[in-house]
């Protein structure tokens, strides 16, 4: 999916919106942007959490897209 994009350099929604189509060929069924509401002591927060992708109802996808991976992220692989 990346290299038929051309590479790096495009917005975040463009590889979501890819990667959705390509996780939906495959027949998952995907939710893009779903809001979910966030509990906290029993309360529901005003600002709901915005997922990425939910596929099957299950896996949750935060797509991002940088130029760069910092210290941090090379070592959560």
């Amino acid at each position: 999916m990346h290299r038929t994009l051309g590479g790096p350099g495009l917005l975040e929604s463009v590889y979501e919106e890819a990667l959705s189509w390509e996780l939906q060929q495959q027949g998952l069924k995907v939710e893009r942007q779903k809001s979910v509401p966030v509990l906290y002591k029993g309360n529901v927060l005003s600002v709901p959490l915005r997922i990425d992708l939910l596929v099957e109802g299950q896996v949750i996808i935060e797509c991002k897209a940088v130029r760069q991976c910092n210290d941090i992220l090379k070592r959560s692989y």
